[in-house]
């Protein structure tokens, strides 16, 4: 069990303070990069704790969807599932994520599961939704766009699967319970495009990752 989460900054607060928080955290590294706010914690989640939301993610996974279809059937090919915090194992997954960011848990959409079969990938993409795109409006009409995103590898495929952020020349490799966040803005606010990250396909083995948004206004 981990301690109870601090008073929460709301996702609204000035990133400063957020950052200042996570870099509180042991194990913390820091992107050393000005194109965007990212950092990485290795050990994040315990073993046990990550086979037991491996065996949720299977239990609920299909295929995963993107927002805005650009006629590529093969621009995201894994599989998704939708994680339930009724679960114990999700609560202390959600628990130990509002301790970590102190970010407020009433701004987090669901905890959300991805499974990456071999040759399966997610190409190039932003997780905050374009202001111009088709679905803006039903996306982010009530609880706005995304503005932390938090993600979690669940293991270690055999090969390949890692996570590639184009503008820092960053590759990030998927290691049991490693912890990756980043800020989906610019310290201004405005929305960055430097977070464009791609899940690069596994060569071999099979890759699980959770992934935690956080939105401008609380979920509904």
């Amino acid at each position: 069990m981990t301690d109870p989460p601090p008073p929460p900054l709301g996702c609204g607060h000035p990133s400063e303070a957020i950052v200042a928080r996570i870099l509180a955290q042991p194990r913390v590294q820091k992107l050393p990069s000005p194109k965007l706010t990212l950092f990485v914690a290795r050990g994040f989640l315990p073993p046990d704790l990550c086979t037991r939301i491996v065996a949720l993610i299977d239990a609920v996974r299909r295929p995963s969807t993107i927002a805005d279809g650009n006629g590529d059937a093969n621009y995201r090919t894994s599989e998704t599932g939708d994680l339930a915090d009724a679960d114990p194992a999700v609560r202390e997954v959600e628990q130990r994520i509002a301790v970590f960011t102190g970010l407020d848990a009433a701004h987090g959409e669901p905890l959300q599961g991805q499974r990456y079969a071999v040759g399966q990938e997610f190409k190039g993409h932003t997780d905050y939704f374009e202001p111009s795109g088709a679905d803006y409006d039903r996306y982010c009409s009530v609880a706005g766009n995304r503005t932390w995103t938090v993600m979690v590898y669940l293991n270690k495929p055999d090969a390949g699967g890692a996570t590639r952020f184009k503008a820092a020349d960053k590759i990030i490799q998927p290691e049991t319970g490693k912890l990756v966040c980043w800020n989906n803005r610019r310290p201004d606010g405005t929305l960055n495009p430097a977070t464009l990250h791609q899940g690069m396909k596994v060569r071999s083995g099979v890759k699980y990752v959770i992934t935690k948004w956080f939105r401008e206004k609380p979920w509904a």
